[in-house]
């Protein structure tokens, strides 16, 4: 009475009905009786007076009394005992079956159990369970997550951590934030995005409504194309349009479950926003034009960072031979270019200054593939886009031992490709590998299908011009590869 349990809808007790209970304790009288008997009987044994065939039927009763035990025992629990949907006690009784009791009562409507998880926007004020006060605009998590034992309305979840599961979805799917404020005063924010477990394990989290909440940080991944609606209206937008998007009070129609619904857009600093563009676009996600500027996977320098930058997706890769003399000839003086006339000439195709990582990529390709090569006088490479102008290169001619690149010399082996074949290249990332691994059986299946050969070739460099591996390396690498192919080394 002086502490009155405070999670009384967490608690249900099973309990035994009285006649259930006479039940049990007669056969348990039963069993015992028959006990009696067979110690009267090793008695009676010991002076040879009892045949075979009496303790032969006393085994048979002993094992039939304690074969009753365990299913009067079951029988007799069948009262439920609980908490009601207005937080009065109840008892019910219900059927006992083959069932372990727990799915019996689990089952059972009046128990109000729920197992199965509950979706993100049932937590919300709109939500079916009526968590929050007219004008409440926060909540502690912790309060949301333990209000389903406490409160007697509410379903009794079967799995406490489902609560916080949900809370978890409900902010990485962006139907509300998630605030952390530490006693040293600072905030955390999440928002598209997942708490690390001591944020979830933390007291003062609070679950804020959007519409109500500033955001400390924006994930730079969600400023890409389709993730946020009513972001892009189109193929490109200027900072100034992400900037008016987290500018607050703006709600936009998503697509949930097959149908549109409002979702306000939380407010966010322009300080907040910038550096969100910012890691965007050194993450390599977007990519940022602001007059001769061009800039992909890079820090963008001081001053570039304007409202009237334009964002948009990365280029895609272009293609190694694509840099060539009769892909390219505007680039090419007697055989020879620069990286900074391939960058030109490139931007000048293309119709827009190219980013200078989309130029490194396709220089490396070529070179990687044997396209072209880097003239003895050559400045380093790779390099900073300063130092293209130093970056020499030309046609790849034959060393000897086969074709240069118009005759298809994938790893400098001399190899000619047959008129009818197609091949392509390209520098993969070790994801990217396996990757690859992932769709072979796909490949293979086309393979089959058409009855047209498909051939993989693999390409293995270690070093570069300013690196080159020792003989230890060498050795430990060759090692890992002998163990996929025999005579696949580094030479």
């Amino acid at each position: 009475k002086d502490k009155p349990r405070v999670y009384r809808n967490a608690v249900i007790l099973l309990a035994p009905s009285r006649d259930g209970l006479e039940i049990a304790f007669a056969r348990v009288r039963d069993y015992l009786a028959w006990e009696v008997v067979r110690e009267d009987l090793k008695d009676q044994g010991k002076e040879g007076n009892v045949d075979i065939a009496r303790m032969q039927t006393l085994a048979m009763n002993i094992d039939k009394a304690r074969g009753r035990i365990p299913e009067a025992v079951k029988q007799a629990f069948c009262t439920v005992v609980t908490v009601s949907e207005k937080n009065d006690v109840q008892a019910f009784k219900i059927n006992v079956s083959d069932d372990p009791h727990f799915t019996i009562i689990k089952n059972d409507k009046r128990s109000r159990i729920q197992d199965s998880s509950i979706a993100a926007e049932a937590l919300l004020p709109d939500g079916p369970y009526n968590l929050w006060r007219e004008g409440e605009t926060c909540r502690r998590v912790k309060d949301l997550s333990g209000a389903f034992a406490q409160m007697p309305h509410l379903p009794k979840m079967l799995k406490a951590q489902a609560i916080a599961d949900t809370l978890v979805d409900g902010c990485e799917a962006g139907a509300f934030v998630l605030k952390l404020t530490r006693p040293d005063g600072s905030v955390r924010t999440w928002w598209h995005a997942r708490p690390d477990e001591a944020a979830m394990a933390d007291s003062a989290l609070e679950l804020v409504l959007p519409e109500a909440a500033e955001l400390k940080e924006i994930p730079h991944d969600i400023l890409e194309p389709t993730r946020l609606p009513e972001l892009w209206a189109g193929d490109k937008i200027t900072v100034q349009n992400v900037l008016d998007y987290f500018k607050g009070g703006r709600v936009v129609q998503n697509q949930h479950n097959g149908y549109m619904e409002p979702l306000a857009i939380p407010r966010a600093e322009p300080a907040v926003v910038n550096d969100a563009v910012t890691k965007a676009v050194a993450a390599g996600r977007l990519w940022l034009t602001n007059g001769p500027a061009s800039l992909l996977a890079e820090v963008i320098p001081t001053g570039v960072l304007t409202a009237q930058a334009v964002l948009q997706r990365p280029p895609a890769m272009i293609a190694a031979a694509e840099i060539l003399p009769e892909n390219l000839p505007h680039a090419w003086t007697d055989g020879e270019t620069t990286a900074l006339a391939l960058t030109t000439a490139l931007s000048q195709k293309s119709g827009q200054t190219l980013p200078w990582k989309t130029v490194l990529d396709v220089i490396s390709a070529s070179l990687n593939a044997r396209f072209t090569e880097l003239d003895p006088a050559s400045g380093a490479w790779p390099c900073e886009y300063p130092s293209a102008q130093n970056v020499k290169l030309k046609v790849a001619t034959s060393d000897g031992k086969g074709a240069g690149y118009g005759r298809g010399s994938f790893g400098g082996g001399g190899e000619v490709h047959e008129v009818n074949v197609k091949w392509a290249e390209a520098m993969l990332e070790p994801s990217e590998i396996q990757d690859l691994g992932d769709v072979i059986p796909q490949l293979l299946a086309i393979k089959s299908k058409s009855g047209c050969p498909i051939t993989f070739k693999v390409h293995l460099e270690v070093g570069d011009a300013d690196n080159a591996p020792n003989e230890a390396t060498i050795a430990e690498i060759n090692q890992i590869l002998a163990d996929l192919r025999s005579g696949f080394q580094l030479s």
